[in-house]
């Protein structure tokens, strides 16, 4: 059952406040004495906030095909500067993104601020493609990655069959499910591993790529600048997979209700992150091109393969494991900040009020995460899913373009909102300006894929207004609605999380 939606406002302190109305009973009535509260804890420290952030990051793309900048750049230099200037700009969002988190201390990232700025028909539509498109597709899109690659050492002689990644990426997502649902402290436990493994495989490349710069391989930045020039569209589109390479920096806004002291964990856990990241993707592409020329490189369907078989003989095998783990990562660390969204969405009436329900021993939002097992399992043996993301990726870009936009728009708005950290004016500016020129960019590029994501993602208006503001629905589908609800309740042990919005 869809509940009506909550309206938000700011108060003096920058803090959001509601009520939901319609709550569900808790299993048991009254709650026993001494009994611990159903809530989602504050367990995510400094050290596990920098993990979400790099474990997301960090997926499949810098260790496969990072040519997409380089096809579009036509020179090694130039692509190196496109690297750097990226990782400023998701910087600027990541910051941006800071000042958001630590103004108004509440989970669900994008939908929170678009929520609270725009109003709850936009942030309903942000939702609603993320849940039934967006999420589920990317996530089978980085499992399969996993998949391909968890099997690759098994199959050195021979192409890998689709069924047995598709099998193995079955596997993979359903453990990822299983974990988040059992545990935040354990999820948070193997995304800090995860991390670890990701910059062990970043410096596993690096490494050897210094040492063959101090050797003098310095033959392939040679007039750096030259070869094929980029053309006019090939810039902004070097900047478009650049900037998705770096795509993931926002997550840890997705659980600001579980992060220790957010004041000055978030803002410390971007900078850290984003300064890791930046370093390590610049360094690794110099890496590849003490070993490897541009032309070899746009050839190369895995890049980080082709470098480490040149250098590190035998060891090369280990790569592929690497990269698997990074997926996983990546997998974790997406469920883990997505379903939170999902969460602070039903909360505020956007979706069944199952989704905002929390299990009563394991304190995690065990619907939210689950809810997205079937949809991924989907999009996984159907369709085209590259194809999807393609026709989605604008709605992205536009809606995290419009949450930065937002905050220009609340300091004007709320001068004197709480804000313990804040940036300078030109930052917001600057990145709300970079995600909508590339909206536009999008249209212009490829506006039949951009057209068919756009008619795609405005099928939340109709559907938010029958779903969320027609609220006279007849009484056979409402009594259907809270009998479903009730017997998940029961199925998954789980309970409305007590107050909820005492943040």
């Amino acid at each position: 059952m869809v509940r009506k939606p909550v309206v938000s406002t700011i108060s003096s302190g920058g803090y959001l406040q509601g009520n939901v109305n319609g709550k569900l009973p808790s299993l048991g009535g009254k709650e026993p004495p001494g009994q611990e509260k159903v809530v989602l804890k504050k367990k995510i420290t400094l050290l596990r906030g920098i993990s979400i952030i790099i474990g997301t990051i960090i997926g499949a793309g810098i260790f496969i095909s990072p040519k997409g900048v380089l096809q579009n750049t036509g020179s090694v230099g130039m692509s190196l500067i496109i690297w750097t200037v990226c990782g400023v700009l998701s910087l600027f969002g990541a910051l941006s993104y800071a000042e958001l988190g630590t103004s108004i201390k509440k989970s669900g990232g994008h939908y929170t601020y678009i929520l609270e700025v725009f109003g709850p028909l936009p942030a309903f539509v942000r939702v609603w493609v993320e849940l039934l498109i967006i999420r589920p597709a990317a996530t089978a899109v980085i499992s399969l990655a996993f998949g391909r690659y968890i099997l690759e050492p098994f199959f050195i002689q021979c192409e890998i069959p689709e069924l047995a990644i598709k099998l193995i990426t079955a596997v993979g997502i359903t453990v990822v499910m299983v974990l988040n649902s059992m545990s935040v402290s354990w999820s948070a436990r193997i995304q800090i591993f995860l991390t670890f493994c990701k910059l062990t495989a970043i410096l596993i490349i690096i490494v050897p790529g210094v040492m063959q710069l101090i050797k003098g391989q310095t033959h392939h930045f040679k007039d750096a600048f030259s070869g094929r020039d980029a053309s006019i569209m090939g810039l902004p589109l070097a900047f478009y997979y650049g900037m998705y390479a770096y795509a993931g920096w926002f997550y840890l806004n997705f659980v600001t209700e579980e992060v220790e002291n957010p004041e000055k964990n978030i803002p410390l856990a971007i900078c850290i992150s984003m300064a890791i990241v930046t370093i390590g993707y610049v360094l690794t592409n110099v890496a590849y091109f003490t070993t490897i020329s541009a032309e070899e490189l746009l050839l190369s369907n895995a890049v980080a393969v082709t470098f480490s078989e040149r250098l590190l003989g035998n060891f090369s095998l280990a790569v592929p494991i690497f990269v698997a783990l990074s997926c996983f990562g990546s997998m974790n660390g997406g469920v883990f900040a997505v379903s939170r969204l999902f969460y602070v969405a039903s909360r505020e009436g956007h979706l069944p009020e199952i989704l905002s329900m929390i299990h009563v021993r394991k304190h995690t939002p065990l619907p939210a995460v689950i809810v997205l097992h079937p949809l991924t399992m989907i999009m996984l043996f159907s369709g085209d899913l590259y194809s999807l993301l393609n026709f989605l990726s604008f709605a992205r870009w536009l809606f995290i373009g419009l949450a930065v936009a937002g905050l220009i728009y609340l300091r004007y708005k709320h001068p004197d909102m709480h804000r313990p950290f804040k940036v300078p004016l030109f930052i917001p500016a600057l990145f709300s300006f970079t995600c909508l020129f590339m909206v536009a960019l999008s249209l212009y590029s490829d506006p039949f894929s951009t057209g068919i994501g756009f008619i795609i993602t405005l099928t939340g208006v109709p559907a938010y207004y029958l779903f969320i503001i027609w609220d006279k629905k007849p009484k056979w589908f409402r009594r259907m609605s809270d009998r479903i609800t009730r017997t998940l309740q029961i199925i998954l042990e789980v309970v409305p999380e007590e107050d909820c919005h005492k943040l």
